[in-house]
């Protein structure tokens, strides 16, 4: 399967149907993968999450409408899929940066384009993985809130900070982890972990599952994150694994990294 055609029959599908409500399960299936496996996908590839990315499409022709044929604001929201003008003209504000009620002839709008992937990128990095199952986890911790553009930089920091603050007392972070809200597409929490009951911190439950298990030989933040990216970008797409909604894990130990996916 070229993942890259297959996404961009994705986002020809999409500005065919953004006067329509698009159903995830419909877009998974050109996929051949679960909703959670494409907006995971989708996001580590594209750059930024399904949601916004159709947002930003129907904001974007929406502008035109408005612009070149004179709609009126409320007319435009409910074609575009909001609930009240009052939403669509808060979310066409935040992109647009004018409220639609006063767009004319000689305002100026920001267009967002289609994405068109490039289908000839070849997919040549192999990546050494085992299927392990885990019983139930108990992880003790503490977590900062990120986002898919700062956790790059947030995590090392705060795990640093962490390290400092703690090692002392409770000795070296075991695991780092990092959960996504699901509605939003994107990273929420980074945390640093300890596989010891420590009071004053977070208790975490991890369910017993089957892990995708890539073992690299770092503990650097720059190795790990690279090891993620050609997961998402290059193991992912080539392969017919379905993503389970739990966070991922990454196991810290003799200087050694294991980078953990939850399957079915």
């Amino acid at each position: 399967m070229n993942i890259y055609k297959s996404l961009n029959e994705i986002t020809e599908y999409i500005d065919n149907n953004l006067e329509e409500k698009i159903n995830y399960d419909d877009l998974a299936r050109m996929l051949g993968v679960n909703t959670y496996t494409l907006q995971r996908l989708f996001t580590m590839i594209a750059g930024l999450s399904l949601s916004e990315y159709i947002r930003k499409r129907r904001l974007s022709c929406a502008g035109y409408d408005l612009y070149e044929d004179n709609s009126k604001v409320i007319d435009v929201a409910i074609k575009y899929q909001y609930d009240n003008p009052t939403s669509f003209s808060r979310a066409f504000e935040k992109f647009h940066g004018i409220k639609p009620s006063s767009v004319t002839k000689e305002t100026k709008l920001k267009n967002f384009p289609r994405i068109v992937f490039n289908e000839e990128i070849k997919q040549t990095t192999e990546l050494d993985y085992e299927i392990i199952e885990l019983d139930e986890m108990n992880l003790y911790g503490v977590s900062i809130e990120t986002n898919n553009e700062d956790i790059g930089k947030d995590a090392p920091k705060f795990f640093e900070e962490t390290e400092n603050k703690y090692q002392d007392k409770y000795g070296d972070i075991v695991y780092g982890m990092i959960t996504y809200d699901i509605e939003r597409e994107e990273s929420q929490k980074y945390y640093c972990l300890y596989d010891k009951e420590i009071e004053e911190f977070e208790h975490i439950i991890i369910p017993k599952s089957k892990w995708l298990r890539f073992r690299i030989n770092s503990s650097d933040a720059k190795d790990i994150q690279d090891l993620s990216h050609k997961f998402y970008e290059e193991f992912l797409p080539s392969v017919k694994y379905n993503l389970k909604e739990l966070p991922e894990l990454e196991y810290y130990h003799d200087d050694i990294t294991d980078f953990l996916v939850a399957i079915y």
